[in-house]
């Protein structure tokens, strides 16, 4: 054993030993121990410097025992060094950089500065090592003036220096001195490192920096041949992406020759940030096939990115990936699933990710409640919230905005108000998203007075609640209220944005205000929304639905961008106004742009072919519809059911019907309107009946239709019953309800009850003076029509086209003749109105049937349009009652070439050639018609008794009371003809065949029709028979004698009017 003073030296010698700096501790020791000397087993020199004053100092280690005097009292750094000294041995370099480990290790900021000063009294301040250990040591201590000092006082800063320095600076996160450190770097002319680019690139996504900065140290990078580096191309995908320039990143990522798994995160994160989440998908998929092992942050990515596209099949085949590789416990993995399957939404999936989730942070709880209120299962949310605060997790504005959301949207007013009471406990009031959810909340529970004050008490001029409190207004159609937000919100400086206009546009289209609809038109102009898309859909939905099609059409045009809901609110607006050919053009124009159309597109389409029973087409749009995934629609199956109904398919418009699962209003209005229009009235009526069983709440517009539908049938009983109906729900104030009134009852026969009707409407439009000059026409009472016509003018009503068809009947109805044809020229003098081929014929019919048939000819002959079938056939049947063969015939020549198989012309011309006693030509006449297999039609009667309709034909009987009206009707010709009657029913037949027909097969239907109904009915209830046919010269005659006789009240409507008879004279005065 060696003796304590034999060991002393030994250890000085060894510590004072001079080696090279780059050779280790470990080189001063023998590589074999001296059998005398036990050394201890030495792997690691850091071990041996461990700052632990408890254990012996640093050269004893390497033996067994150690100073007595050493062991009393530990020894620190400085005072080793003075030990050293003591004994004569100078410490080197390598010395102070061992004892600066040891400072780093104990975390000594004294000793450390000690050692510097020893350091720099030494002179060995311009050791390159001993500065870089300084600085990492100061750095690990926090002392960045100690760092900042060592650096400044460096001779000789090299890259390695650079780098150091701003790593540290780096890693303490303070990127502002980074970026300077490296622009002075820059101005030393020191070539940057990859390490070097890598921390100032870090440095720019910290700080914020400008994307030029970035391209500049992009440059530099590429002068430096670090292009494809990926310590530095990760980053900078990363700054690329979070700028915006994707794909810039992308070029960056594709330079890569070797890619880590770092860089496509970096590339895959930087797609889904910026909305491109299918390449980001890809992406992933590239990754995978690579080979590249994903990262839980990548999973989390792309799994969002599936959500917002909705790919939520990929979605569910990436879950399975999280499992396979591990993942399926990283909570924000979690999260994101359980997002994805909230929105799917498949809220078994979801909660069972959520409960097997073994940390759930705030996140998880707020992915499930937004789910679950924005699907509007406000119950699980609000259960969910509150395991969340037993769990002691504080929920943040986020989730509570949802819950108050999904309040709002099932109209939860209770819970709702309960919220409200938490974020007043929880200070959340001032919450910017939670002030709007709050008066969302309100709004749609439709307690506006609450929304207001809280609108009040907001002391954040936050545009958003000013747009709310516009969206309140809106749905009260209170446009006063809504411009006066609009007044405060310019006079406190606060500028509109893209939202608030629209608000009050639509607030404006509601109400029908135009005016004031076009003066916020022109303040979206001053303040540079014009040629916004959303706001310019409103625009042109609002001057759409208000007819100004023109305007909507060239706001259209200025549009950059192909917006679906621009083009189909144009494309509603044209069919909306039955300008269906318009409708179905804009429609094709939109497809070809290659503009996707949505549900509306879609449905006004087939709505417009609906309007001009295009069934083809209607079916062809309809499978588009099909194939862009709108099948089950509620408003293509309504267009579809109107289609259908239209055309006459009721079939098919029945199983349309039946389709549709959750049936609106509009959808028992299509089959309804469409069944009525197409001519399928009784079809109406009884689904109608059964609305009205089911209990559904009908519409004005329902009842519109049923009371048309009525109307057409001429069932005034089941008419009236509609009405009673109509009052007892409260439409009867409705303006179009009570013109469908008026014109049913003005159809019924009733005129003095659509009288009645029309002079009690609190308001009338132009239909409603349409409606009752329309109806004293058709019952003959012309001056009462033109007496009306002149009372509209006087008020300022316009009239249009509808009006004057009205009143030219009516005056040709009484002879009105010199006034028909003034009102005729004031359509166009007067109105502005271009006379149509209905108005022509109607002054055709004014001449002609006055017996002005050569001044009628030669009207036709003078007209600016072509004669259509109308014209001819009204000038062939005053030919015939005025028995003028020439024009007739020319009449007739005409007729034929329009309309060759139309049995009305053929016999309109037999029955002329037979007044006028020709009967050869009669007899050809009838002949060529049998030729061309034209056959006529039957004249036919209808009479409802004790709600059964009863038909009658010419000598009909098959009427199971037969014999009795026959016999009832041959009493009453005897009656008829003791007070002056004259049969007239052999005017068409020539004197052989008046000899050798039967009279009773030449009876006609009404006088079948109109005696049994004399059987049937009581004294008091008039007599209401429809024909399909016009009432002949002999029948007239007849029915007035028969209502003197029977002192009975007998209304006919034939194919042309109301005939009143009554005490033997007639409401048309015989001129009809």
């Amino acid at each position: 054993m060696l003796t304590q003073i034999q060991r002393e030296p030994m250890i000085l010698n060894l510590i004072s030993l001079r080696g090279s700096l780059s050779k280790s501790f470990l080189s001063h020791f023998p590589r074999k121990s001296n059998p005398a000397i036990s050394l201890k087993p030495f792997q690691n020199p850091r071990k041996c410097f461990s700052w632990d004053l408890s254990r012996p100092t640093l050269a004893c280690y390497a033996f067994d025992e150690f100073p007595n005097e050493v062991n009393e009292e530990n020894l620190k750094g400085i005072e080793f060094l003075q030990l050293m000294e003591h004994r004569g041995i100078c410490a080197n370099c390598q010395t102070y950089t061992w004892l600066l480990d040891l400072c780093l290790n104990s975390g000594s900021l004294v000793e450390c500065k000690k050692l510097h000063g020893k350091i720099l009294k030494l002179g060995f301040g311009n050791e390159s090592v001993l500065c870089n250990k300084l600085v990492d040591v100061y750095f690990a201590l926090g002392d960045l003036d100690g760092v900042v000092k060592v650096f400044e006082d460096m001779p000789n800063r090299s890259a390695r220096s650079w780098d150091k320095i701003i790593s540290g600076f780096m890693a303490k996160k303070m990127s502002n001195r980074v970026l300077d450190l490296f622009s002075c770097m820059v101005e030393e002319n020191v070539s940057p490192t990859e390490i070097t680019f890598g921390s100032v690139l870090r440095a720019c996504s910290g700080h914020g920096v400008g994307i030029r900065y970035v391209e500049q140290i992009h440059a530099r990078i590429i002068f430096h041949g670090f292009l494809f580096s990926p310590i530095i191309s990760n980053p900078l995908i990363g700054l690329y992406a979070k700028n915006g320039l994707i794909l810039s990143a992308r070029k960056v990522f594709d330079n890569l020759c070797m890619k880590d798994s770092v860089s496509w995160v970096a590339m895959i994160s930087g797609f889904s940030q910026n909305g491109y989440e299918e390449e980001a998908i890809h992406l992933f998929c590239e990754m995978h096939i690579a080979g590249i092992f994903p990262t839980p942050y990548v999973f989390s990515s792309v799994l969002s990115g599936c959500t917002k596209i909705k790919l939520f099949d990929v979605g569910e085949q990436l879950h399975a990936l999280v499992f396979k590789y591990g993942s399926s416990l990283e909570t924000y993995v979690c999260n994101a699933l359980v997002t994805l399957y909230s929105r799917m939404p498949n809220f078994v999936s979801a909660e069972k990710v959520f409960s097997k989730m073994q940390s759930k942070d705030e996140v998880s709880f707020n992915s499930l409640i937004s789910g679950l209120a924005q699907q509007g299962f406000s119950d699980g949310a609000l259960e969910l919230f509150t395991k969340m605060k037993r769990g002691y997790l504080k929920p943040d504005c986020v989730t509570v905005a949802s819950l108050l959301s999904a309040c709002a949207s099932n109209g939860a007013l209770c819970k709702g108000e309960q919220l409200h009471s938490y974020v007043i406990k929880a200070g959340m009031s001032s919450d910017i998203i939670v002030e709007g959810a709050l008066l969302d909340l309100y709004v749609n529970c439709s307690d506006i007075k609450t929304a207001h004050e809280i609108f009040l008490t907001t002391k954040t001029e936050n545009v958003v609640l000013w747009n709310v409190m516009l969206v309140a207004y809106g749905k009260l159609d209170n446009l006063r209220e809504s411009f006066i937000i609009y007044r405060q919100m310019q006079i406190k400086g606060l500028m509109p944005n893209q939202f608030t206009y629209p608000s009050i546009l639509r607030t404006c289209t509601s109400v029908g205000a135009l005016d004031v609809g076009e003066q916020i038109h022109t303040q979206v102009i001053k303040t540079g929304f014009q040629f916004n898309v959303y706001v310019c859909s409103v625009l042109i939905d609002m001057y759409a639905k208000h007819g100004k099609l023109d305007t909507a059409h060239v706001i259209l045009r200025t549009l950059a961008e192909e917006d679906v809901v621009s083009w189909t609110a144009l494309i509603s607006g044209y069919a909306q106004h039955n300008l269906f050919a318009e409708a179905l053009k804009h429609f094709k124009e939109m497809l070809d742009r290659g503009i996707q159309s949505d549900n509306i597109g879609f449905s006004s389409a087939i709505s417009a072919c609906a309007g001009i029973q295009a069934l083809n087409l209607g079916r062809q749009i309809h499978a588009q519809s099909y194939v862009s995934g709108y099948s089950e629609d509620l408003s293509i199956g309504n267009a579809l059911v109107s289609l259908y109904a239209r055309c006459g398919r009721m079939k098919e418009a029945y199983l349309e019907f039946e389709k549709i699962d959750a049936k609106d209003s509009i959808s028992w209005n299509g089959l309804i309107s469409g069944f009525a229009q197409s001519g399928y009235c009784e079809e109406a009526l009884v689904i109608f009946a059964q609305m009205n069983r089911a209990k559904l709440e009908a519409s004005f517009f329902t009842f519109g239709s049923a009371v048309s539908a009525a109307a057409n049938v001429a069932n005034i009983k089941q008419g009236k019953q509609i009405h009673a109906v109509i009052i007892k729900r409260g439409f009867d104030s409705d303006i179009e309800v009570s013109n469908a009134l008026i014109t049913f009852y003005a159809k019924c026969g009733s005129i003095e009850d659509a009288k009645k009707e029309f002079h009690e409407m609190p308001e009338k439009n132009d239909v409603s003076w349409n409606a009752m000059i329309t109806g004293y026409s058709q019952h003959g009472y012309g001056n009462e029509a033109v007496n009306l016509f002149e009372k509209m003018k006087q008020i300022g009503e316009m009239p249009n086209h509808i009006t004057f068809v009205g009143v030219l009947s009516a005056c040709s109805h009484v002879g009105l003749v010199t006034k028909g044809l003034g009102y005729f020229e004031s359509m166009s003098i007067d109105h502005g109105l271009v006379p149509k081929p209905s108005h022509y014929a109607c002054v055709v019919d004014l001449i002609s049937r006055a017996g002005f048939l050569i001044r009628a000819r030669k009207f036709i002959e003078e007209m600016p349009i072509e004669p259509d079938a109308m014209i001819w056939r009204t000038l062939l049947s005053a030919c015939t009652v005025h028995k003028n063969v020439e024009v007739g015939e020319f009449a007739a020549h005409h007729l034929l070439e329009l309309e060759p198989e139309d049995s009305a012309t053929y016999v309109l011309l037999s029955n002329m050639y037979a007044v006028a006693g020709k009967w050869d030509c009669r007899d050809q006449t009838r002949q060529m018609m049998r030729n061309r297999g034209v056959k006529k039609e039957p004249g036919c009667s209808w009479i409802e008794v004790k709600n059964s309709v009863h038909a009658f034909y010419v000598g009909d009987r098959l009427h199971t009371l037969a014999d009795k009206i026959y016999e009832f009707l041959a009493e009453l010709n005897k009656q008829a003809a003791e007070i002056g009657y004259v049969q007239d029913r052999y005017s068409l037949l020539n004197d052989v065949e008046q000899e050798q027909k039967d009279p009773t097969i030449y009876i006609h239907s009404e006088k079948l029709a109109i005696t049994f109904g004399l059987l049937s009915l009581p004294d008091t209830v008039p007599i209401h028979v429809m024909k399909n046919l016009r009432v002949c010269k002999d029948c007239h005659s007849w029915i007035k004698f028969v209502s003197k006789i029977s002192n009975r009240a007998i209304i006919v409507r034939d194919a042309y009017r109301f005939h009143h008879f009554e005490g033997g004279i007639c409401s048309c005065r015989d001129y009809w």
